[in-house]
């Protein structure tokens, strides 16, 4: 019976990007979905786009282990990426009616820039596409049995048939249907096992002392190092993420666009606490899960422990939850390969050309994204990683250009390619204790500021 629901809810899912794909007409509605989205749709897209496999399994996983500490990433810091986008970016971006980030570094920083951005940006969204395709092999296994290499090729099909053909659109409309089931999946399994386990109260109770600390216990550097980290991996390393600024600049207006952001963040914050209490009760109650893979946790336990009723509900919510994530992840870089990559190379491409060339671009990231998907091993790792690369070399420069009147194409370069090398060395081969990231951020900060001392000394210099 459980099978059965999961392969029509499948079906369904095909169907709506089907009939979504006939608002399609060119490449802005492939991309935008026509900038006809009115805040419900659009705030749920942002919200259902993030809300994915990291949320519901690979969160918990961490939390029933490290206690509140290990989550700052993901909910906290995601929530407060999706505020920050509607407070500080949603508008000026807006105005620019643009089809991707990159477009606004061609418009304020120059061609050269606009091509390093998008080659910074397209592998930040391979790991995290991974990770939603790992989920649902992990999904399927715990089903069905369905080996993991099966697995990832199924949602990798499955995804990229509905978003080859529907684009935004049909990104958008299964968000929104997909929202309504999250929210109604994961209330029900929390209802059921937060019974079960006596209450919030009870369940909140029986954790140890320390498990529910906000900010770390110790003062030395590395801790609060760590601290910050994790907070600024996504919560400002995917502010200059394309999958956010289509969901925003899809909206009906510049009002819309800001207040999508606010809406999705507030209901990301809120929802995601829910899988992190499930998490919970599912340790207290059946501790014997623990054992294996903590990333099977959630599955296992509705799998095994919760009424039929529930467990349709839930998985329901679990495949929503991958299907809407790795859909937006894969249109977003498809659609920067094919506006500020593969466009500018062709000048007399038709607007047809370039849809095609997107929807072909959808594939290529989809087979990539597998193959990674297949070597590695970590939801949570691949997500972390991917939002890493965008906040150390995109952040800057965006946030400089928007608010930096000084900031100029030199030192954009300079802050994507240092912050980037800086990066490397620390991630891949000093293994240093403070975390990588913040060595690539504060190198592409100096890149940005190197790149405008060095054109004010140019010009006093040429005026002597």
């Amino acid at each position: 019976m459980l099978i059965a629901f999961v392969i029509l809810y499948l079906l369904l899912t095909l169907l709506i990007g089907f009939w979504a794909a006939r608002r399609v007409k060119n490449a802005a509605d492939f991309a935008l979905a026509g900038r006809k989205l009115p805040l419900v749709i659009a705030g749920s897209a942002l919200f259902a786009t993030w809300f994915g496999s990291e949320t519901v399994m690979g969160a918990p996983a961490e939390f029933v282990e490290g206690g509140l500490l290990s989550v700052m990433e993901d909910p906290f810091g995601a929530a407060l990426c999706l505020i920050l986008v509607g407070l500080l970016v949603a508008r000026p971006l807006y105005r620019l009616n643009i089809l991707t980030f990159n477009d606004y570094y061609r418009i304020r920083f120059g061609r050269v820039v606009e091509v390093v951005s998008a080659i910074a940006l397209v592998p930040s969204y391979l790991g995290w596409i991974a990770a939603q395709m790992m989920a649902m092999a992990i999904l399927l296994h715990a089903l069905a049995g369905v080996p993991m290499v099966w697995g990832i090729q199924i949602c990798m099909a499955i995804v990229v048939l509905y978003t080859f053909v529907g684009g935004m659109w049909a990104v958008s409309i299964t968000d929104f249907v997909q929202t309504i089931m999250i929210i109604i999946g994961i209330l029900a399994l929390a209802f059921e096992v937060g019974s079960e386990a006596g209450g919030v109260e009870a369940v909140l109770a029986a954790q140890p002392e320390g498990f529910f600390r906000f900010f770390p216990e110790n003062s030395s550097l590395h801790d609060w190092a760590h601290y910050i980290a994790a907070w600024m991996t996504i919560g400002l390393g995917s502010i200059p993420q394309q999958d956010i600024f289509q969901r925003v600049n899809a909206s009906k207006d510049e009002k819309t666009a800001v207040r999508s952001g606010y809406f999705g963040g507030i209901l990301y914050l809120t929802v995601g606490f829910i899988p992190l209490f499930i998490g919970l009760c599912a340790k207290q109650l059946h501790p014997e899960l623990l054992e294996g893979d903590p990333q099977y946790l959630l599955p296992l336990m509705s799998l095994k422990y919760s009424s039929l009723l529930v467990q349709v509900l839930f998985f329901g919510a679990l495949i929503s939850a991958i299907l809407s994530t790795t859909s937006g992840a894969i249109l977003a870089p498809a659609t920067v390969i094919g506006e500020n990559l593969i466009k500018p190379m062709l000048p007399g491409m038709s607007d047809k050309q370039l849809l095609l060339t997107m929807r072909i671009a959808v594939v290529g990231v989809a087979l990539v994204s597998m193959l990674l998907s297949l070597s590695s091993d970590s939801i949570f790792e691949l997500v972390g990683q991917s939002s890493a690369i965008s906040l150390v070399s995109l952040f800057v420069p965006l946030m400089a250009g928007l608010y930096w009147k000084r900031a100029n194409g030199l030192g954009a370069l300079l802050s994507i390619l240092v912050g980037l090398a800086a990066w490397t060395v620390c991630e891949f081969f000093l293994h240093t204790e403070i975390p990588s990231l913040l060595y690539g951020l504060a190198a592409s900060v100096l890149g940005m500021v190197a790149g405008v001392m060095w054109k004010g000394w140019s010009e006093r210099h040429l005026r002597r």
